[in-house]
């Protein structure tokens, strides 16, 4: 199997181009390319398939082999991959995912797409008020908010001191959520400012997380933390989040980079 190594923000997936290729057990092939020490080593696999409702259509595939609904950073690697190798011939493209349609609007640069701006639709706010809860005995509150797929915010003092490895699946497989849950840890900065750590379902603790970078900046304006324009800084790097309260819809702009390519046989 063909394919490519690809990062947004440091959240890494491997990327099988399948206008090309065919994939016949992408859960299992997610599991054998994401270990980090036997395969590529990546947060997941990224298959980028045709569309007949879309330019390219997205499947995404989380390290235990689970398929995620959406991904931001995953998306706008692939409008990188479109339009860098040939599959699509605009700068503004769509792409179809288990979340609906997206479009990407593309920065290049000598040719190559180095920054991609997404419309992540219209954020469900499931729970404005912040929800409380209990974790491992501690009393929490988690604001809840949907971007296609659900997100659990936690507003902290300090982030680097949690042991998400420890704490992370006690959030993600709660009681409260049956079908499990993304967790964000977020420290907010200043008014145009926060950081975040995530544990996703399915992966851990990645190094960014676009839907999760949006659903904190969406959550820390409806708290009155911050301006509706928001930096969003993780371990790998930083997103901008714009949330137009008049439309709805959050945009997520960040950088999309190709690391390598290969063959792997699985």
């Amino acid at each position: 199997m063909r394919f490519t190594k690809m990062q947004g923000a440091g959240n890494d997936y491997v990327y099988v181009n399948c206008f090309e290729e065919t994939v016949e057990d992408p859960a299992a092939a997610a599991v054998a390319v994401s270990h980090r020490h036997y395969g590529v080593g990546s947060d997941g696999l990224v298959l980028i398939c045709p569309s007949d409702a879309a330019d390219v259509k997205m499947r995404m595939f989380n390290a235990d082999g689970s398929e995620g609904i959406m991904c931001g950073n995953a998306i706008r690697c692939v409008g990188k991959y479109a339009w860098d190798h040939g599959l699509v011939s605009s700068t503004r493209i769509t792409v179809e995912t288990l979340g609906g349609i997206k479009t990407l609007d593309m920065e290049t640069e000598d040719g190559k797409v180095i920054r991609a701006c997404v419309d992540m639709g219209i954020p469900k706010v499931v729970s404005e008020v912040p929800e409380p809860i209990t974790v491992l005995g501690e009393e929490k509150e988690f604001v809840g908010i949907s971007v296609g797929n659900p997100h659990a915010v936690y507003f902290c003092q300090d982030i680097d001191s949690l042991d998400l490895e420890k704490i992370g699946p006690s959030y993600e497989n709660h009681s409260r959520f049956p079908g499990r849950v993304n967790s964000e840890f977020v420290q907010v900065i200043d008014r145009d400012h926060i950081r975040m750590r995530v544990w996703e379902r399915g992966s851990g603790e990645t190094w960014a997380c676009g839907t999760g970078a949006t659903a904190s900046a969406v959550a820390s304006m409806l708290r009155g933390y911050t301006q509706d324009q928001v930096t969003v800084s993780l371990k790998g790097g930083d997103l901008v989040i714009t949330w137009d309260r008049e439309s709805g819809h959050a945009f997520m702009a960040g950088p999309a980079v190709e690391v390598f390519s290969g063959e792997i046989h699985i």
